[in-house]
């Protein structure tokens, strides 16, 4: 899957779990679609602060990818 797609699903993902607009998601490299492959995003608050995010593979369903979304508990504060 690619970077930009990844992102985009992603930013949905967080936007509906979270019930809040869609976040600024950046996915720096492509996802392979095989269970157990991970990769970084980052995610940019409003106030330029940033969190890390994990996703996971956890199964393929025909041409469908799934995975697990999960935030840093920590944040890095936005540059002054």
């Amino acid at each position: 899957m690619s970077a930009d797609k990844l992102a985009t699903i992603v930013t949905e993902k967080l936007a509906a779990t979270a019930e809040e607009p869609k976040p600024d998601i950046n996915c720096p490299e492509n996802l392979t679609a095989n269970v157990g492959t991970t990769t970084r995003c980052k995610l940019t608050a409003k106030d330029g602060s940033t969190w890390g995010v994990t996703v996971k593979v956890t199964s393929i369903e025909g041409d469908q990818t799934n995975f697990d979304i999960e935030t840093d508990e920590t944040t890095s504060p936005a540059a002054n």
